[in-house]
C-alpha cells in the first residue's frame, strides 16, 4: 500500500480494520474522540491530535471535526493550522512543511482506483503520497488528488481541484487547477504596505 502499488483494503490486519476497506481502527477511534471534545478544551484537542498523527512540530492545530483513514500517515510541520472539516484519506503519506495554512473543508485524497472497470470491481486500489511545501496556503474546499506535490510559498485557490504538481511561488485555481499567476515582489510590496499601516493604526489607537 505504501509503495503505491495495487492492494486489497480487506487484507488489512483485523486490529486495523473498522469494516473491510474502511481504514484504521486506532485512527478512526482517536478521530471520533477528538470530534467529541468540547472546542474550548484546546489542550486536550492538541494532545489527542498529537497521538493521531505520525509526526508533528511544536505548534499545530486541526480544527474539529476532522476525518482520517489512518491518521498515522499524516506528518505536520512547524506552525501548522487547518481549519474546520478537513478530510485526510491517508492510505499513503500526507506530508506538510512549515507554516502551512489550510482553509475549511479541504480534502486530501491519496487513494485511487484502476481505470479498468473489471480490475476496479475486484476491489484492488492504490495510494500515492501528497507533499505540501513550506508556507503554502490552501483555501476553502480545495481538493488535492493522489501523488500531488505543492511547491513552497504557493497558494491554492478556493474550490480548486489539484490534479498535478504545483510549482513554487504561484497561485493556482480552477478545475483542473492551473497556474493563474506567479507570486513575487509586487505581492510583497502590497502586503508590506498594508502591514505597516496596520501597525501604525494600532500604535495610534493604543496611544489614546
Amino acid at each position: 500500500m505504501m509503495a503505491g502499488k495495487l492492494y486489497l483494503a480487506s487484507d488489512l490486519p483485523p486490529e486495523q480494520s473498522v469494516l473491510p476497506g474502511i481504514g484504521d481502527m486506532r485512527g478512526k477511534l482517536l478521530t471520533q474522540q477528538i470530534n467529541q471534545v468540547p472546542l474550548n478544551d484546546f489542550d486536550e484537542i492538541v494532545r489527542l491530535e498529537g497521538e493521531l498523527v505520525g509526526s508533528h512540530g511544536k505548534s499545530y492545530f486541526i480544527h474539529p471535526p476532522l476525518y482520517v483513514d489512518f491518521g498515522s500517515h499524516l506528518h505536520l510541520g512547524e506552525n501548522f493550522y487547518c481549519n474546520v472539516d478537513p478530510i485526510f484519506i491517508d492510505v499513503n503519506t500526507i506530508t506538510f512543511g512549515d507554516n502551512v495554512m489550510i482553509g475549511p473543508r479541504v480534502g486530501f485524497y491519496t487513494a485511487g482506483h484502476p481505470t479498468d472497470a473489471a480490475i476496479r470491481n475486484s476491489g484492488l486500489e492504490f495510494g500515492l503520497p501528497i507533499t505540501v511545501g513550506d508556507n503554502v496556503w490552501i483555501c476553502a474546499q480545495a481538493t488535492i488528488l493522489p501523488g500531488v506535490t505543492i511547491g513552497k510559498n504557493s497558494i491554492v485557490a478556493a474550490g480548486a481541484v489539484v490534479t498535478k504538481d504545483v510549482p513554487e511561488n504561484v497561485l493556482v485555481g480552477g478545475n483542473p487547477a492551473r497556474v493563474i499567476r506567479e507570486l513575487g515582489e509586487a505581492d510583497k510590496q502590497k502586503w508590506s504596505a498594508q502591514q505597516a499601516a496596520y501597525h501604525k493604526a494600532k500604535e495610534q489607537f493604543q496611544g489614546k
